[in-house]
């Protein structure tokens, strides 16, 4: 097996059971626990939590630590957090649960970091698109079938049994991980911590691509999660769907991923990326247009359809804006670039949650999509104003020199 096969493998393993997490804990916690939708908010932030706190640090330690050592350590603590969740619900003790969710995405934040590292070592320029997309074909098709079968299996299997999985997930990725070769680490720097924080954002910041990434990502995921937090209100309230359409809708957005990413990896050495780089923001402004258009009797394909697109489109960007960060990064601050990113991504998801809910429950649901479809807007704009539509191929982003 090649390096770039066993870290496909590990990120099965992930993202299974990071998106078992994803879907379960709600569910889990009414259910098992029977637990207060406040006590609900608490448990699904604590999964989000760790991706914020955890970026930054992660991201020195990726610029300074043996890449295959960080990757076992995802994996264990995907693996302790995933039996303690099993053992938690066994036991009735909700603490317990909350704080193994929180262990569990320390290690999914661990490993997507190092897994952007790693990925450009063992991969050229030519072929960094395709690498890239191959180990997001995982996160998408898990993201996908997941919630359909937890939804399925959530009354007729006993709780604890779904993070059994989530624990087989952990394993999997536990016994790719042991088996990737060895990296060369970084020297180690002299700099303190806090000013070679500094200097991934000042990187990030005087870059010309990194810095209209950034700001694309930024603006998606507010109105990403705004307009999941608006979502139940405009079901209920303006389309007069059943409730059941939100579960279905968000397997739709799965399937889109999958299915951009799936394509991404075919067409990843035969477009130029400035078309992925524009569509993929440009796709999610026409869904979210569509998704105001729609009214009560329309039919539910066009909203599942507006779902499909919001997941193919910003997909197939993902894997280009990666693959944009890897080549355009310094080696050895490429850990800390990537957390600078990361940080400022999870950040803006709170903000736009609590964005889409004040303004669907004080202006009405459809004000809040009106808000969701003005920063895809400004999503896209960064990208049509940016140096990001004039990157014609990969290889015309000259890769910094290597560790010595």
């Amino acid at each position: 097996m090649t390096a770039l096969s066993r870290l496909t493998g590990a990120a099965y393993g992930t993202h299974l059971t990071d998106q078992v997490a994803l879907v379960a804990v709600p569910l889990v916690a009414a259910l098992a626990f029977e637990a207060s939708p406040q006590t609900i908010g608490v448990l699904v932030a604590c999964q989000s939590s760790a991706h914020l706190l955890g970026s930054i640090p992660f991201g020195i330690l990726v610029d300074q630590v043996r890449l295959r050592r960080l990757m076992i350590a995802s994996s264990v603590l995907l693996l302790v957090g995933a039996a303690i969740a099993t053992a938690s619900i066994l036991s009735g003790a909700i603490v317990g649960f909350g704080a193994s969710i929180t262990l569990a995405g320390f290690g999914t934040a661990l490993f997507s970091l190092t897994a952007l590292s790693i990925v450009p070592r063992v991969a050229d320029s030519a072929s960094l698109a395709s690498a890239n997309a191959a180990i997001e074909v995982p996160r998408a098709l898990c993201s996908f079938a997941v919630p359909l079968v937890v939804g399925l299996a959530i009354s007729g299997v006993p709780a604890w049994a779904i993070f059994a999985t989530a624990l087989l997930g952990a394993g999997l990725s536990l016994i790719c991980t042991i088996s990737l070769p060895e990296f060369e680490a970084a020297p180690k720097p002299a700099e303190p911590i806090f000013a070679r924080i500094l200097e991934g954002g000042r990187y990030v910041i005087g870059h010309g691509l990194l810095l209209p990434i950034s700001l694309c990502s930024i603006f998606w995921n507010l109105a990403f999660a705004a307009l999941i937090v608006a979502l139940v209100p405009v079901i209920h309230g303006v389309y007069r769907f059943d409730p059941g359409v939100f579960g279905i809708a968000m397997a739709a957005f799965g399937a889109g991923a999958f299915a951009g990413t799936s394509l991404a990896r075919r067409i990843a050495d035969k477009i130029a990326p400035k078309h992925v780089l524009l569509f993929g923001p440009g796709s999610s402004v026409g869904a979210a247009a569509c998704l105001l258009l729609i009214g009560e009797g329309s039919a539910t394909a066009a909203f599942y359809l507006s779902f499909f697109v919001l997941g193919f489109g910003p997909s197939m960007w993902l894997i280009a804006q990666n693959s944009v960060r890897q080549l355009v990064s310094p080696p050895e601050m490429l850990g800390r670039i990537n957390a600078v990113i990361q940080t400022a991504i999870y950040g803006v998801r709170p903000l736009g949650a609590l964005l889409g809910g004040v303004i669907a429950g004080t202006l009405g649901p459809q004000s809040a999509l009106a808000i969701v479809l003005a920063s895809f807007a400004a999503s896209f704009a960064v990208s049509l104003l940016s140096g990001l539509r004039r990157v014609e191929s990969y290889a015309s982003l000259e890769r910094p020199t290597a560790y010595s």
